[in-house]
């Protein structure tokens, strides 16, 4: 009864960026168009890829599945960040603030496990192709995409759930755009260090974990095309893994950042701006690299406006 109480009188403060709040409207204008050019662009590859018979491929299920969770990823986001750069801060409520910062990380972690599956799929198609239709069947693809989610909401339901029991007093200011894990250990009057540790250990687990599969398919990737007898075919080989090796560079490069430190208190200020990259620029640029570089892609949205051009 206690801590129905405490769900009910507590609410939260996100400070979102004080520093330039005369720029309110300003910003709000630029990143409502990045976000709603991010879900174009997912759209767009999720409506190619399950239209154009050629693209009915195990790959680019796992790049419709990509892209439909990073849709849901940047929503939990950006239309707060949007009220909090129209209206200065924005109140959040306890339960609203660590379903927020739930459904963030369990998508975060889902799409880098996915990640890492797109690694497996290049490795098999690449360097086992023989066997790649038996084991890459429409089961297996499935499966992939469940374990991978359910991998992400098992590892992150017990550190949030865990820091949901904390006391929370003194500041109920978040100084963040959105409720992350570091913001909210900092708020904690609790004993929070078996909490931050566990954090820790789980976000080097899932970094390492899907680092570690995709430099071991990467490497075995480029020893087999390295061996192929055909400029052609190694230039083909290479095009299709460099906007997956794109991608991953941009999303590793934000999230060890932010979350591979064992005190999540640090360096609170430089987080908020990392975290603006990792939640507004890279799902951004994540369709652009896909559609421009990946050749299957590019052709099946040349032929879709043809198709248009030729109706009208």
């Amino acid at each position: 009864h206690k801590l129905q109480d405490h769900y009910l009188i507590q609410e939260f403060t996100l400070e979102g960026f004080p520093a330039v709040q005369n720029l309110g409207k300003v910003l709000f204008l630029v990143h409502l168009l990045a976000y709603l050019a991010s879900i174009m662009g997912n759209t767009l590859i999720i409506t190619i890829t399950w239209t154009d018979h050629r693209l009915q491929t195990p790959m680019y299920f796992f790049l419709r599945s990509f892209s439909f969770f990073e849709c849901c990823f940047v929503t939990t986001v950006i239309p707060k960040l949007l009220a909090i750069f129209l209206s200065g801060r924005q109140s959040i409520s306890f339960v609203a603030c660590f379903t927020q910062a739930f459904v963030f990380l369990f998508l975060g972690t889902t799409v880098f496990f996915l990640m890492a599956v797109l690694s497996l799929d290049r490795y098999l198609a690449i360097c086992k192709p023989l066997y790649y239709s038996t084991i890459m069947n429409p089961r297996m693809c499935f499966l992939l995409v469940t374990a991978c989610l359910s991998l992400g909401f098992v590892l992150m339901v017990v550190p949030i759930i865990m820091l949901s029991q904390s006391s929370f007093c003194g500041s109920h200011v978040i100084p963040h755009f959105f409720c992350d894990f570091g913001p909210l250990i900092h708020l904690s009057c609790s004993d929070t260090r078996s909490t931050e540790m566990l954090a820790f250990i789980l976000a080097l687990f899932i970094l390492l974990t899907s680092l570690i599969i995709t430099i071991i398919a990467y490497s075995n990737i480029v020893v087999t095309v390295v061996r192929l007898p055909s400029v052609k075919e190694r230039h083909k080989a290479f095009s299709t893994c460099s906007s997956h090796l794109i991608v991953l560079s941009l999303m590793y490069g934000s999230c060890v950042f932010i979350y591979v430190k064992p005190k999540q208190t640090n360096r609170l200020d430089s987080n908020r701006e990392a975290a603006l990259v990792n939640t507004v620029v890279t799902p951004l640029l994540k369709p652009v690299i896909y559609t421009l570089r990946d050749k299957q892609v590019h052709q099946a949205l040349r032929d879709a406006l043809s198709r248009v051009r030729l109706q009208k």
